[in-house]
């Protein structure tokens, strides 16, 4: 491993957005919208990039395209921040070829929930992690997100993991706090690892319960906000993290505008194309906000104008 994918391996903290994929159409990245979008979170303040998750899409997109994103945003970024790449897929071997693919274009680490469709049992997920572990040219992150694998990490398995010192930490999107809780006291065993929060309306009580940050949505529309959260919730500065805190909720409402199972990356999609930074169309089988639905969006946008971050 070379000496700029060893810095991963140190504790990484802050604010690391789940970077949206922008699409032009099937199976064709948005390229001047990805470069506005990158350029747009970085000038934000954040602390790190993952792509390829649940909110860029991930498991959705071709290999193809997944590669041309990770050589796209790894030669733009070009190691002002750490970027991550999702490499979860039911095919260890499909896994493997994307770290490797990842490792080559100049990311930092790999992040990797538990392999979908055919739910694993506990001691599958610990035996696929040691062989996926093995072989992965990067240090991984494990992504806990029950809702859409349906399967839970359990803490013993989290714990059943900490010898492995390829393994750097742990994002987590259950939104089950007692759980978060428990994820943090595995730090003793691991005090190098970093322990993310996934929800964002659990950024400050990630952080006052000892989390590293948060890879949180909202962080492409509006990467200050939460940079400037994350630092008031680590500084004790109450006032200004119960304002920021309130304008995160007001943000969230974007969320809520679709019935959709995809309905935080529709949110998100419409707000960004409508700050002008990037194309709203969908991986399928989605689709975009549709027109009623763009309405109250940009409504909810307008309410955020001027607000201080």
């Amino acid at each position: 491993m070379n000496k700029r994918n060893d810095s991963a391996k140190t504790n990484l903290q802050g604010i690391i957005p789940p970077l949206i994929t922008p699409l032009k159409a099937r199976d064709e990245l948005d390229h001047a919208g990805l470069e506005r979008l990158l350029e747009h979170v970085l000038a934000g303040g954040v602390h790190g990039l993952f792509i390829l998750g649940t909110t860029g899409e991930g498991p959705s997109l071709s290999y193809r395209l997944r590669r041309e994103l990770i050589e796209r945003v790894c030669r733009q970024v070009r190691g002002r921040v750490p970027v991550l790449v999702g490499i979860t897929d039911p095919s260890l071997v499909e896994a493997v070829g994307l770290a490797r693919h990842a490792a080559d274009s100049g990311a930092q680490a790999v992040v990797a929930s538990a392999p979908y469709y055919l739910a694993p049992s506990q001691d599958e997920l610990v035996g696929y992690f040691r062989r996926l572990v093995a072989d992965l040219p990067l240090p991984l992150f494990l992504y806990n997100i029950p809702q859409v694998t349906k399967v839970v990490f359990e803490a013993n398995t989290i714990k059943g993991l900490t010898d492995l010192r390829n393994i750097a930490g742990i994002k987590d999107s259950s939104g089950d706090m007692k759980y978060f809780a428990r994820l943090i006291k595995l730090k003793r065993r691991r005090p190098d690892w970093s322990v993310f929060v996934g929800l964002e309306h659990h950024l400050s009580e990630a952080i006052h319960a000892g989390g590293d940050g948060g890879v949180n949505a909202g962080a492409n529309l509006h990467p200050r906000l939460f940079a400037n959260l994350y630092q008031a919730a680590k500084d004790g500065d109450t006032a200004r993290e119960k304002k920021l805190q309130r304008q995160l909720l007001q943000l969230g409402r974007i969320y809520r505008v679709s019935g959709s199972a995809a309905r935080v990356i529709q949110g998100l999609k419409c707000a960004c194309a409508q700050r002008g930074l990037c194309a709203e169309f969908m991986a399928e089988p989605f689709a975009p906000l549709n027109p009623a639905e763009r309405k109250k969006v940009a409504a909810i946008l307008e309410a955020l104008n001027g607000v201080e971050v």
